[in-house]
This record gives structure tokens, sequence and C-alpha cells, in this order.
């Protein structure tokens, strides 16, 4: 099976009626049955892609005493970088979710993480936050290395495009579901976003069967990254089969975060995926090699949020589905707390990053 790819420009050049309808039921219906959805969306071409991965790989080739002149572990690596070994995949210590993978069928279950994540991350915070409210954020100031001038606008002009590119498929997936168009994007306004790229060094870590990040879901709304130019991602669908994700040159790759099967009483259930190195990275590495290109595998990660404050119950209709009182009304911002609460790390070991499991 092969994801759709949903071009959003005559959604955003506002189209024949039937064709957006058709299309926004087309969005929704991938999310609901496969949690991923691949858009092309004309305001994020390739090339802003390649500039913002470019950026990261002389980034993450640094040695590792500059890039750790960027690290704020006494703020739980919510800004600058956050060094391999740091984040734990949440397979690895949630009892509930090992129950769930061994009773799954072999040829579907995850890789087996040995231990923390061995990648890099970088996290940026993209677009306004509120002045008042009850889940007081990090207020401490960016982060951005010595020796990159084109710094911070690289990170917010992709960051920013990816969040226009989100809001987009929130609306879309709003009409496709029978709810108002500003039914998710009016509760996104101020939330936590944040674009937050991965780093994996594929010259230490080269070999098949290496988990870069283990088995998870994300807890924040929706999930979107530009394309890799090293495969390794795989996701499961709703029925429950494995599926390794193919993106196109040109296209984004959105995934479904517990944020949005909360606000649609689980009709759209949050994407398990990993990130493991396989045979088609294999190759991948082979022909870098040859034409001498980075082999730091970069993934351009944004995690887009409902607003801390905002209030998570089902919307619309959807508090009338059979499974409506598994998703009681929480705030945002304590629905977080609660997600962090739920990882227990070993050891002195650090926060990993509350925004991907």
């Amino acid at each position: 099976m092969e994801l759709p790819v949903i071009d959003l420009a005559p959604y955003l050049e506002k189209e024949l009626d039937s064709q957006i309808k058709s299309l926004c039921c087309e969005v929704s219906r991938t999310l609901k049955e496969t949690g991923a959805l691949l858009v092309k969306d004309p305001r994020c071409t390739a090339e802003d892609n390649d500039r913002f991965i470019d950026m990261m790989e002389k980034y993450f080739q640094q040695p590792e005493e500059f890039k750790r002149l960027q690290e704020r572990p006494h703020l739980h690596y919510q800004v600058g970088v956050t060094p391999e070994g740091v984040e734990v995949p949440r397979s690895l210590v949630d009892e509930e979710m090992k129950e769930k993978l061994k009773a799954m069928p072999k040829e579907y279950q995850p890789s087996s993480p040995s231990g923390p994540d061995p990648k890099w991350r970088y996290m940026w915070r993209v677009g306004p936050r509120p002045e008042i409210t009850r889940f007081k954020e990090l207020n401490s100031e960016p982060v951005i290395p010595e020796g990159f001038p084109e710094w911070k606008c690289t990170m917010d002009s992709w960051g920013y495009k990816m969040i226009s590119a989100i809001e987009c498929v929130a609306e879309m997936a709003a009409i496709g579901f029978g709810l108002s168009k500003d039914a998710f994007t009016s509760l996104m306004q101020q939330g936590p976003h944040l674009l937050a790229p991965t780093g994996s060094d594929l010259r230490r870590y080269a070999k098949e069967g290496t988990v870069f990040a283990g088995y998870h879901y994300d807890l924040n709304f929706l999930t979107i990254h530009g394309r890799s130019r090293f495969p390794g991602l795989s996701i499961w669908l709703r029925n429950g089969q494995k599926m390794q994700v193919k993106v196109p040159v040109g296209c984004l790759l959105i995934q479904t975060g517990k944020q949005i099967e909360w606000l649609t009483a689980g009709e759209c259930m949050a994407g398990m995926h990993e990130v493991v190195v396989t045979n088609r990275t294999t190759d991948a590495i082979k022909r870098a090699l040859e034409q001498n290109r980075s082999l730091w595998r970069v993934s351009s990660t944004l995690f887009a949020h409902i607003a801390s404050d905002a209030v998570l119950k089902p919307l619309g209709h959807f508090s009338d589905a059979p499974l409506a009182s598994k998703y009681p009304p929480i705030c945002a911002g304590e629905f977080v707390e609660q997600e962090l609460a739920i990882i227990n790390l070993k050891g002195d070991m650090e926060l990993d990053n509350p925004y991907s499991r």
C-alpha cells in the first residue's frame, strides 16, 4: 500500500466546492485509516526543504564539543540541542505498551530498542506564545550556534511554512470529519509549536536494524516532516499492518498525534511509528558515499500543538461517539504533563523530548 499524495493547491486556490469537499473527505479518511498523509503544498518547495537540511547537516556534523555549547539540560532540553542517548522511546518504559507489542503478529512487531535513541535533536520554537497562561513555558532565549548567520531566518522560514501546511490540512480534515472549518485551527492559535529536527550519524550507526527512534506516538496534534534524504520511517495502519513510508520529492509527511485522537473521540487515532536503519537506508548510504554527500540523516520534524490553555474534548458530533467517555475534557497543557508523567527514566538521565515518544 502507498499513501496517497494530496495536492493542497485546489483548496488554497478555493476551486470548485465539489472538488474541495472530495479532497477534504480524502484527507480525513486517510488520517483515520493510516495515521499519516502525504501532501504537496506549493508554498513549501523541495528547494526550501533542501536549504533547511543542508544547514542542519552542516550543524550536526560539527564536533561534539561544539554542539554541546548549545545544550541546555537545566531547561530539560526545551531549547537548543539534545545529544544522542537522551531521548528514551516510550516502548522501552511503558509497561502497558510492552504488553500490547507482545500480542502483535510477529511480522508487524516493531524493532526492539536496546536503550535511549542514538540521535541528536535541535529544539526551536516557532510562532507566538500567549502572554497569560496557566502553563507557563520556559521563556528562555532561543539558542543560535556561532558560525551560522542564516540560522534564525532558515529555522523560522521553514517552520512557518510547515505550520501553514498543517493549518491547511487541519481545516481540510475538519471539513472532512463534518466539523466547522476552524474547529481545529482555532484551538491551535498560540500553541507551543516546535521545530525539532533530528540528526542521526550514519557513519557510526549504519548497521541494519539500528533503532533511531523507537516505536512511539506523538503526544501533540499533528506532526509534519520534510522529506529526509535517507529512508527508515515505518508506520502502523489502523488495522495493525506495518508499512515503510516513501516520501516523494517535494512532498511533506503529516502524522496524527494524541491530541487529534482526543478531539475526534478516537475516530482518528494517534499514529504509531519508528525510525530504523533498513536495507533501503543502507542503499541510500552507499549512494551518498559515491556522491561524497553528508551521512547525517536529518528529519525536519515540526510538532504542531493545541494551545496549552485550550480544552481537549471530543468536538461537535464526536461528543456523542461510542468512545467519547474515554476522552474527558482536559486542558491541553495538563494533558501534556500527564503524558510526561508516564515516562519513567532510569538513573540520573535527563528528561527526554516531551513532544515525541
